[in-house]
């Protein structure tokens, strides 16, 4: 009879990971600085929940025009990151990610309850409302301290990437 580690099921195959560092977040996500909007995956359960941190920091570059005197993260950047959080967790289950792209298909219900300022830290809570072959529609929200200061429902759906040639159109001239 053999024992299974933490890291193994019954049927000894590893445990999908419930947490993630920023390079697997990397690994998952096309963004990057300044667009990448989650620092780490704290909880995830497959196909059913998510949670991630943020950091926000004076030296992020929204905050040089919104607003120099009163920094405040824009919300629309919030919405952003439950997408982003969201998209991590889609995406560890298409195994042909590196050929798709994960691209919002709508915004429902967002609404902004406090200002986010620098020093805060972002918890993102994203949880799965309905999951089709391609496309999940998911509730997510954003606490500082215990505190709501954002929520959302986004959809999301992946697309394969493809490189199409721009077909110039033709300009007409009046001579």
């Amino acid at each position: 009879m053999s024992e299974t580690t933490p890291d193994q099921t019954s049927t000894d195959q590893p445990a999908a990971p419930t947490t993630m560092d920023i390079l697997e977040i990397m690994s998952l996500l096309p963004h990057r600085y300044p667009f990448l909007l989650i620092d780490r995956v704290v909880e995830m359960v497959p196909r059913q929940r998510i949670v991630a941190i943020k950091n926000i920091t004076i030296n992020e570059p929204q905050f040089q025009g919104h607003f120099p005197d009163y920094p405040i993260m824009p919300g629309v950047l919030m919405v952003e990151a439950i997408a982003q959080a969201g998209g991590a967790l889609l995406l560890s289950e298409v195994p042909d990610r590196q050929s798709k792209l994960l691209l919002f298909t709508s915004i429902e219900n967002a609404r902004f309850r406090r200002p986010v300022t620098p020093g805060d830290q972002l918890r993102i809570e994203v949880t799965v409302i309905n999951w089709r072959s391609r496309a999940v529609k998911m509730g997510g929200s954003i606490t500082v301290d215990g505190k709501l200061v954002c929520d959302a429902v986004v959809m999301c759906q992946v697309v394969p990437k493809k490189v199409e040639a721009k077909v110039e159109a033709k300009v007409e001239t009046a001579e």
